[in-house]
């Protein structure tokens, strides 16, 4: 091995997680472990973001000498599956414990059958590397429930290869025979052999950007959901390579506001054309959108039946469909705050709420016949337009406990349920 890749491996690290989860209607906290890789002298590893989330409540890292040291969220994206990570230097100095750093090579010049190296501590066996090939280097697939609910893998394609990946690969870098980081390693794909996916460096250092300036990142949306063409131009009088089918339009969306409907052909936006006839072509189109700043005009020119027309719309924050979550353990419920997508994905007329996500059997909430799937939308007359609504009227409850009056909708009937001590 060169000189470059020895380094690569003393800068690859153990990350071991405690982090809460709310369900069953109780907080409960669960632990795993990770890989990650040390990108520079102040302490920034990078890591996958379902290794690590906003929920953790306690990180360490192993560096390669075995010695652990403790570790603090930056910034965290799950549209990409990352997560950036800070060592405790100031603890690290004195202990005088030292670390390696590595660097990252360039995605874009990967190629078939390019040998690549997979390193991180599966099943928590620290420093591991296996041996592969890059399989495809412009693989699609998008994962709408990839990081513990939320949405990954819409933004960007993914790299291929065949060297092992098992759990605790997750968040170890993928590199090249020089050492480079190339990709971070993600998941392999159940049920196959010898399939596994990275995100790409081009793709990674971006978002290490990113979080490390702003501890997130912000993207647009417009509330268009594409689908790839092929096979279909013919259906559309349409030539070869030429636009994007949308294939739904999410209700109440800029998109849906400026009178877009599922089956237009999207040709081009601010003039420039898009070709969308392959699923691999689909994230670059719509990165495209999610690049620009919240509240940016775009022209989009469309197709619908013979005629073309063209469309001013505004774009509007994303925001996963996966909310805040909290556990009211008196109550014997966990719920988890509406957001706009779930509510216009589920059609609710608002984004007031919480979803009911679990509830404990014998507790207030199940005696009162809550279930899970339901949408609390009031309690005791008062809008829950926030999860502080609900936390205040449950730390009430702790104090002295009284009946509790809950107004829930379920398959767009509203019922009254109460809350009994």
């Amino acid at each position: 091995m060169s000189r470059g890749f020895n380094q690569l491996l003393e800068a690859v690290v153990r990350i071991d997680v405690r982090e809460v989860v709310f369900e069953s209607g109780a907080r409960r906290y669960s632990a795993g472990i990770g890989s990650g890789v040390i990108l520079s002298a102040d302490g920034l590893v990078l890591t996958n973001a379902h290794v690590v989330s906003p929920r953790a409540v306690e990180l360490s890292i192993t560096l390669s000498n075995l010695e652990r040291v403790g570790a603090t969220l930056v910034g965290w994206d799950h549209w990409t599956d990352l997560a950036v990570l800070r060592i405790d230097v100031a603890d690290a100095r004195r202990r005088g414990l030292k670390f390696a750093t590595a660097e990252f090579g360039d995605s874009a010049k990967l190629f078939p059958g390019q040998t690549v190296f997979a390193v991180g501590t599966p099943h928590g066996l620290t420093r591991t590397v296996t041996r592969g090939i890059i399989s495809n280097n412009n693989r699609y697939f998008e994962d709408s429930t990839g990081v513990g609910g939320y949405e990954t893998g819409a933004f960007n394609t993914w790299l291929q290869t065949d060297a092992a990946i098992n759990p605790g690969n997750s968040g170890g870098p993928l590199v090249t025979e020089e050492g480079r980081v190339v990709g971070i390693s993600s998941r392999g794909y159940l049920g196959a052999n010898n399939l596994g996916f990275a995100i790409p460096s081009a793709i990674a250092q971006k978002i290490v950007t990113g979080l490390v300036r702003d501890g997130a990142i912000t993207r647009s949306t417009i509330g268009l959901v594409p689908a790839a063409l092929q096979d279909l131009e013919s259906f559309y009088a349409l030539a070869l390579n030429t636009g994007v089918l949308i294939n739904s339009v999410a209700p109440g969306s800029p998109a849906a506001r400026a009178g877009l409907r599922g089956g237009d052909i999207l040709l081009a936006i601010d003039g420039v054309k898009v070709d969308g006839r392959f699923p691999e072509q689909l994230p670059p189109i719509q990165n495209l959108i999610a690049s620009r700043p919240v509240g940016d005009r775009l022209k989009l020119t469309y197709k619908r039946g013979g005629q073309t027309a063209e469309v001013a719309v505004m774009t509007e924050r994303l925001e996963s469909r996966v909310g805040e979550e909290w556990a009211l353990e008196k109550w014997g419920l966990s719920v988890r705050k509406v957001s706009r997508t779930f509510a216009r994905e589920n059609q609710l007329s608002s984004d007031v709420g919480v979803v009911v996500i679990g509830v404990q059997a014998g507790f207030p909430a199940e005696v009162a016949g809550l279930s899970r799937g339901d949408v609390i939308t009031k309690i005791n007359q008062q809008p829950v337009d926030s999860l502080e609504v609900i936390k205040a009227a449950h730390a009430a409850y702790e104090v002295q406990p009284a009946p509790t009056l809950i107004e829930a909708q379920r398959d767009r009937r509203v019922s009254l349920y109460i809350l009994k001590p």
